[in-house]
């Protein structure tokens, strides 16, 4: 098993054509084919079938896939972070960012890390909590922002901020940020909620339950921007932490206020492996990503947030 065939396996499996495959790597289609047999025969397993939509893995293909793609990265990381210039701090840093801090967060850091370390490739990657939490532990990710976790065996979480959740709905309701709207006057109005299971609609059901409210949830979704679109199309007000809608607000497309009573707030932490080496690229990386967000809550566009320790 060498380096060559696990790429044409990874870029087959991506691809779904050998031939495809082959002008990527720039082989010849034989060669490819070549090095998906030895790999099938040294492992026992067929790692591909031939249907109408073209080469698809088998189960055992799918296996081999997931590792193949990790090992390539971590060649790839290591190739990088060889410095030939003593000093250079260089490499690769794959950082997950929770998809309601995208819009705050993402360009800052971009620019900030090209000014400061233009040897460091940075990969971004957005989800909610759960996912990235996953992709942390399984090594998909070097750091990532979370929220509502504390340390872990497998995890250290730095406190970083905690903020409130807001009340979004159309800018014909009139909410603003000086009223803060109760759990009750928001269960009075249809509602498009994250899906059950999801952390943030563990904590609004929380919410609603200490509040004595039943929640007239009329669609469920995972992405946070199908819950803005389908509330400004009117199909009802939603709940979001206010760093998800700052942006909304301030373009007019929604109104918004803080919840209250009970007032539900979560704390965004940065969690990273306890385990292994921390190359200079990702501890740099990490550094940066915790001065954009200091520079966010003190300079006000991060809604409702406050330094953890603070009130």
């Amino acid at each position: 098993m060498d380096i060559k065939q696990l790429k044409a396996l990874v870029t087959v499996a991506e691809i779904g054509s050998v031939t495809r495959a082959a002008e990527l790597l720039h082989l010849v289609q034989p060669a490819v084919t070549r090095q998906i047999r030895a790999l099938e025969q040294e492992l026992g397993a067929a790692l591909f079938e031939r249907t109408r939509q073209g080469m698809k893995p088998t189960e055992a293909g799918l296996i081999m896939v997931e590792r193949a793609r990790r090992a390539l990265d971590e060649l790839e990381r290591a190739r990088a972070e060889v410095q030939p210039t003593p000093g250079v701090v260089a490499g690769i840093a794959t950082v997950g960012l929770l998809e309601s801090t995208v819009d705050l967060l993402a360009e800052p850091l971009v620019t900030a890390v090209a000014e400061r370390y233009p040897d460091v490739e940075l990969r971004l990657m957005t989800a909610y909590s759960g996912h990235l939490q996953r992709w942390l532990d399984d090594g998909d990710l070097d750091l990532s922002l979370l929220y509502n976790l504390d340390s872990t065996p497998s995890l250290n979480a730095l406190p970083l901020v905690h903020e409130q959740l807001w009340v979004a709905a159309p800018p014909s309701a009139g909410l603003r940020a000086t009223r803060a709207v109760s759990f009750a006057e928001a269960a009075a109005h249809p509602l498009v909620m994250p899906a059950a299971g999801h952390a943030l609609r563990t904590l609004i059901d929380a919410g609603a339950a200490r509040a004595g409210t039943r929640l007239d949830v009329v669609v469920q979704t995972n992405s946070l921007r199908v819950q803005k679109q389908l509330v400004r199309a009117g199909h009802g007000w939603t709940v979001l932490p206010g760093v998800g809608i700052a942006g909304d607000v301030a373009d007019g497309t929604l109104s918004a206020a803080p919840l209250c009573e009970p007032d539900v707030r979560r704390s965004v932490v940065l969690g990273s492996p306890r385990t292994g080496r921390t190359p200079s690229a990702v501890d740099a990386v990490a550094r940066e990503l915790v001065r954009q967000v200091h520079r966010a809550v003190e300079r006000g566009t991060w809604p409702s947030a406050r330094f953890q320790g603070q009130g």
